[in-house]
């Protein structure tokens, strides 16, 4: 039988199927003890599926959540001086997030629109990361050290819209990691990629993080289709759920949802 090659509007009628059958509570979540809960969100400059500009819409999905480690896209201008866009002294004082240092220009947030932040711990070993492309993409890395356990080292990025550069993307990821100590690695962000299986530019990453995770969609925010964002690790069954977190205010703040895991912190140091 003949292979056919996944379209877009195949793998948004696929996911439109899938979630007619998802319970209406979203992903079980199972308990576990010691958790902690990250996020990847896509910002869109803080302008919502309305149209409006609202950064304080923002921090309050944030709030929502509840994370200890968030990674938000496109949360600077993207040209001129690249301003911060949010609030980040309102944001610390209502979620305790602090942002992961960076060097960048004096209005920035983050690098590249990437901005890492964390509630506690002990932040080292920062890398900004220039990420091949037609476009202004970047990843910044930072090793986090949580409750005294073994550093767990986060990688937030933003991969490109076009697919060749996804690839070269994810190679510059790969090469990272081979030159640094094997370690407990998350891996988060908006990464751009609606296909599926072998067509997708992620399954490069597969000899580091290996099978890609179920696809969870969150994009566009009003009817989530397709699975732009993305939360995996390189340690089996680190990442103990992984959901959308689709409230209404989410729905509006922004045109991604907000991808939500919870990691199992005893894998971190195996």
């Amino acid at each position: 039988m003949k292979k056919t090659k996944p379209s877009l509007a195949r793998t948004m009628v696929t996911s439109i199927r899938n979630r007619r059958w998802r319970p209406a509570e979203g992903i079980v979540k199972t308990q576990v003890d010691g958790a902690l809960t990250v996020a990847s969100y896509n910002v869109h400059k803080c302008v919502g599926t309305d149209g409006k500009f609202d950064p304080e819409r923002i921090i309050d999905v944030i709030r929502e959540i509840g994370p200890d480690v968030i990674a938000l896209q496109e949360a600077d201008q993207r040209f001129g001086e690249r301003s911060g866009l949010l609030d980040l002294n309102r944001l610390r004082l209502e979620t305790g997030l602090l942002p992961v240092p960076v060097l960048t220009g004096p209005k920035s947030h983050g690098w590249r629109g990437n901005v890492l932040l964390f509630r506690e711990g002990i932040v080292r070993d920062v890398h900004q990361v220039a990420l091949p492309g037609l476009e202004p993409r970047g990843a910044l890395v930072a090793e986090i050290d949580i409750e005294g356990r073994a550093g767990l080292r986060v990688i937030a990025a933003h991969l490109g819209l076009l697919r060749w550069a996804r690839r070269q993307q994810a190679d510059v990821i790969l090469d990272l990691l081979q030159n640094r100590a094997e370690r407990a690695t998350l891996l988060m962000g908006d990464f751009n990629e609606w296909r599926l299986g072998p067509g997708s530019a992620l399954t490069r990453l597969e000899p580091v993080f290996g099978p890609l995770p179920p696809p969870v969609p969150s994009f566009p925010a009003r009817m989530p289709v397709l699975s732009l964002d993305r939360i995996m690790a390189n340690r089996s069954g680190l990442i103990a759920d992984l959901t959308a977190h689709d409230t209404p205010l989410a729905r509006l703040a922004s045109d991604h949802l907000p991808l939500t895991a919870r990691l199992d912190l005893s894998k971190v140091e195996e």
